[in-house]
This record gives structure tokens, sequence and C-alpha cells, in this order.
């Protein structure tokens, strides 16, 4: 983002107040992903639920390395050439899986566009781990769009995640300027593959950034109507003043309102709220879709109770 104009920033409002909690298992954890050699986006996306969810022993786990071939006007993730690419990333991912003793993991990656299946196959290989090492817990990918790659996909796909996500993260007008290397439609269509292969599908969007309320509905029917059963709507926050600024701070009445036209369009779950990340208590989400009757993958495990230790906070 080198060359953004700094913009002044936006006072927070109160309900944009995040609750500082570093207790034990957040120490814990930090320590079982930094001794693995491993990455969060709860670190390097600079989540704002990153205390929580670690309290709770819940992360949201990203591969293939921490620097993003990709430069988002909206991401704090490291922009650049990947140095290497880890092939026993897998394993080491399987034992944190394992370690942290989860029912419902969710993996995410940075792009990795100078790979010829975008990392496709690391992905597979990771979803393959987790199943060996800790086969009782669900999987969660929060993939990239492999740059319209029908095969890369099928080979995440063919490694049976419980749910695949794929972030639309805002409206197609915007789409220059929030994220300049991708494309709305090639999104779209990766939602509507996925759905047509039986997945469970999920996306979601950040608001607050310049897109108006009827461009987040079209959206939202957008998704709905590729396949999109699951989705997430969350304030954006400038991560440094050279990222895009916000342009407003959406009120809980209307994340309310998004939330009730969601499940009026007749998608099975959807969490909207100022605070919500794509990945934030991902395994409720789950539960209530299966609560419902919805269809899942033959992989799914069918008794999801918690994405935390049996012990903690759901």
């Amino acid at each position: 983002m080198s060359g953004q104009l700094v913009t002044p920033a936006l006072r927070r409002p109160p309900w944009m107040k995040v609750r500082l909690s570093i207790g034990e298992n957040y120490r814990q954890l930090k320590n079982l992903v930094h001794g693995e050699n491993l990455h969060t986006v709860c670190e390097e996306a600079r989540c704002p639920n990153i205390y929580e969810c670690w309290e709770r022993r819940s992360a949201t786990l990203m591969i293939l390395g921490d620097t993003c071939t990709r430069s988002c006007g909206f991401c704090a993730v490291k922009t650049g050439r990947p140095p290497t690419l880890d092939l026993a990333e897998p394993l080491r991912v399987g034992a944190a899986v394992k370690s942290m003793g989860l029912r419902h993991c969710v993996i995410t990656s940075v792009n990795r566009d100078e790979l010829d299946d975008g990392g496709a196959s690391v992905w597979a290989a990771t979803i393959r781990e987790i199943r060996r090492q800790a086969p009782d817990c669900t999987v969660e990918v929060l993939i990239p769009d492999f740059k319209g790659d029908a095969e890369a996909l099928a080979t995440v796909m063919e490694a049976r995640p419980d749910v695949l996500a794929h972030n639309l993260e805002t409206v197609p007008d915007l789409y220059g300027t929030v994220r300049p290397q991708a494309d709305y439609s090639q999104s779209l269509q990766l939602l509507r593959r996925a759905s047509e292969g039986h997945m469970v599908v999920k996306s979601g969007i950040m608001v607050g950034i310049g897109e108006k309320p009827e461009e987040v509905l079209a959206l939202m029917r957008d998704a709905f109507h590729h396949g999109c059963r699951l989705f997430t709507i969350g304030q954006y926050l400038q991560p440094t003043p050279l990222h895009l600024p916000v342009v407003r701070y959406v009120t809980p009445e209307e994340f309310a309102s998004y939330e009730a036209a969601g499940l009026e369009m007749g998608f099975g779950g959807v969490v909207s709220g100022p605070l919500v990340r794509s990945s934030y208590r991902a395994d409720e989400q789950l539960l209530r879709l299966s609560d419902q009757g919805g269809s899942f993958p033959a992989a799914n495990r069918g008794d999801i109770t918690t994405a935390t230790q049996p012990a903690g906070e759901n």
C-alpha cells in the first residue's frame, strides 16, 4: 500500500470497543502456535477478536507462509514474493490441531499466485493430515480464488473439508481499490462450483469501506444464488494508516438488519456484527445449519459440539 494517502482516522464508536483478556489459555495457545512455527490470521491480519478467541482456545491457522503475492487495500498481511514452500507444514498443522484438542478448526492461507496450483496441493495435504491426526475434528477451509483455476479448486474439494469458505470481501464496484487483483464474477463462480460439488459453502464481507446498504443486499442475493449457505458480515477496520480508510462505522442496528434479511433470503446461518470476522465462532454457525437439517459432505462428523476443548466456553 505504499503511496496510499494517509487519511485521518474516524473516532471509534462505543460499540467497537474490544475487551482485552490475556489469560492462561491465550498464553498457552500463543506458545503452541509459535513453537510449531505456524502462522495465524488472528495475528497476521490483526483480528480484534484474538483475545476472546484464543482464550477460548480457538484460532484460525494460516498456511502457505506469511507473505501474500497480492496487495489488497484492506489487508494487514505482508505482501511480496514468498521465499519458500514448506511441504512439512501440513504435518505441523495436524499436530497443532490435535494438541489443541479442537472439534472444529478453521484453516486459511495467503495467496500464492506464483505457484502453478496456487498452493492447492498443500491445502489438500493439510486437510488430510488433520483428518489423520485429529479424526474427530471437523475442518473449515477459507480458501483464495486460485485465479479461477477449476483444477486447483477440485484438488481442495477432493480432500472433503466440512465447510468450504471463500470471502467476496466487498461489493463489486469497490473491487478496484479493495481487491484489485481479484474478480467478483470469478469468486462467485468458485462458490457455485463448490456448491455443485456438494460442499457446505460459506462467504463473507466487510462493511464500512464505502459500500451502500442496497449493494450489500444485492451481493448477499448473488452469493445465495451461487450456492452460499453460511454468511458473515463485519466492520472493516483500518490496520495501518497506509491502508484504506474506514468510511463509516456501521451501527449494530444495520448489522442486525443484514442478518434478518439474509435469513429471509434462505441462508442457513448469518453472523453479522461490528466485530464479526469470517471465522468468528464458526463452529456455532455450522452447528446451527446442522440443527436445521442442512446437507453435509460425506466427511462431516455430525457431532459438532464446540470449537474449543470440551470444558471451554462456547
